[in-house]
């Protein structure tokens, strides 16, 4: 269906060749233009046929520009369509374990390749048509972020309870033939796809190396509204320490092999097990840093780094709160116990979250009632929470109360901080003027 012009830059290419708002674009370079994932893909050529129909006429327009050179249209928003949804079922569907009555759209559930390209959304590619597919290997689109979790045909369709999920390996090797590179997600699931399943699928994605460039591990997210949902079990000290385990031989030896460890273990895996975090370099250059892999050493590199760089001789005495997720908490106060000025005590609170359950144990799933309920009658000079707790583009919390309301249930003055080890340093320092 043609989409419409609704602005022409002035003196672009399109102002140049006559193009005007209301004109309604057909095809460029032989092909319609679904979204704009295609329209940045057919402008981006030097030369090209754009056909357009103006009133009841279709005209041709031969396009010569320099590579990359804007066209310089606006097409009206019809042609950026909604997100595509997710055609899985899948048994660890954080979603489906949400609590009824939260805003509408912490229940999406997308799956779209081109959220996948342009924000890094992670795609199973079950709801891909052939054609959709042939579509991405035509665009090029790279690189894309996949959730694989098994490459055991069975066990990934069982996962996902959706048929078309055992076509994966076929795919990413097409993917690969393609020169399209793909970083991989792995939700483990205790007696589902570790082990003896976790280590073929490791295997058959290091085979696609280099397009395949990375693999997270991340534990799966148990609340505790499951009712009705398939029986789980998450990962306590033991059993984490028992995956880390299993797969530093494999990182060991594709690092030694290829000169990169590719599967990275989430954070929260070193958190439960109880050990140290590897250094910095152990996360090359932090290729799953959004899936909670080297988060906290980053942070801490960073915080060690701000200490250094504006250290603070003494403060005026202050007692600050740290209120936080319990799997950070011990980290936490050990930044903390190192790095407190001289008169300034920090007291690391963790909280528990009651919302979705004790399991969930990360700072960005906590809500404001639970902060409310554990640290809302504290006595400090501040409480400091991260901004990994609020909506990012806004002050909501994730039960819908704003910052200023929680604010007034607290007794201390409430700060919210960067989630970077700059900003916990100048709010721990004074740096930021208390």
């Amino acid at each position: 269906m043609p989409t419409e012009i609704v602005h022409v830059s002035p003196g672009s290419v399109a102002d140049r060749l006559g193009l005007r708002a209301g004109d309604r674009l057909e095809l460029i370079a032989g092909e319609p233009v679904i979204d704009q994932i295609d329209y940045q893909a057919l402008t981006s050529r030097s030369r090209f046929d754009l056909v357009f129909r103006r009133g009841d006429e279709t005209r041709t327009l031969h396009v010569r520009k320099a590579d990359w050179e804007p066209l310089g249209i606006t097409l009206d928003q019809s042609i950026v369509s909604s997100p595509r949804p997710c055609a899985n079922r899948c048994v660890f569907c954080f979603i489906d374990q949400m609590p009824p009555g939260m805003r509408e759209t912490l229940y999406v559930k997308d799956d779209d390749w081109r959220l996948s390209l342009m924000m890094g959304n992670y795609i199973t590619m079950t709801n891909m048509t052939d054609a959709e597919f042939e579509r991405v290997i035509r665009r090029h689109v790279s690189p894309l972020y996949i959730s694989v979790h098994a490459t055991d045909p069975d066990v990934r369709t069982r996962m996902l309870r959706n048929p078309r999920a055992g076509r994966l390996t076929e795919r990413l090797r097409m993917l690969k033939e393609a020169g399209i590179r793909f970083h991989c997600q792995i939700v483990l699931c205790p007696g589902w796809n570790d082990g003896e399943v976790l280590d073929r699928t490791l295997r058959d994605l290091g085979e696609l190396w280099p397009a395949a460039c990375s693999a997270a591990l991340v534990p799966v997210g148990l609340t505790k509204f499951r009712e009705g949902l398939e029986p789980l079990t998450g990962y306590d000290s033991r059993s984490a320490a028992d995956l880390l385990d299993l797969v530093e031989p494999f990182r060991e030896a594709f690092l030694r092999d290829h000169g990169t460890r590719f599967a990275f273990p989430s954070d929260e895996f070193y958190c439960l097990s109880g050990r140290d975090l590897p250094p910095d370099e152990a996360y090359e250059d932090y290729p799953q840093i959004e899936n909670g892999v080297g988060m906290l050493r980053m942070f801490e590199t960073e915080l060690m780094m701000a200490a250094e760089d504006k250290p603070v001789a003494s403060t005026p005495p202050r007692h600050l709160v740290i209120a936080c997720g319990t799997s950070v908490a011990q980290t936490m106060h050990r930044w903390c116990d190192t790095l407190a000025p001289e008169g300034t005590t920090v007291e690391v609170l963790p909280i528990r979250n009651r919302f979705f359950g004790e399991s969930i144990t990360v700072s960005g799933l906590l809500t404001a009632g639970d902060l409310i309920d554990q640290a809302g009658r504290v006595e400090a000079d501040a409480v400091l929470i991260t901004r990994s707790m609020l909506r990012a583009d806004g002050d909501l919390f994730l039960d819908d109360m704003t910052l200023t309301q929680v604010q007034e249930k607290f007794r201390s003055p409430l700060r919210v901080v960067e989630n970077t080890g700059t900003g916990l340093w100048r709010a721990i320092s004074g740096l930021e003027g208390w």
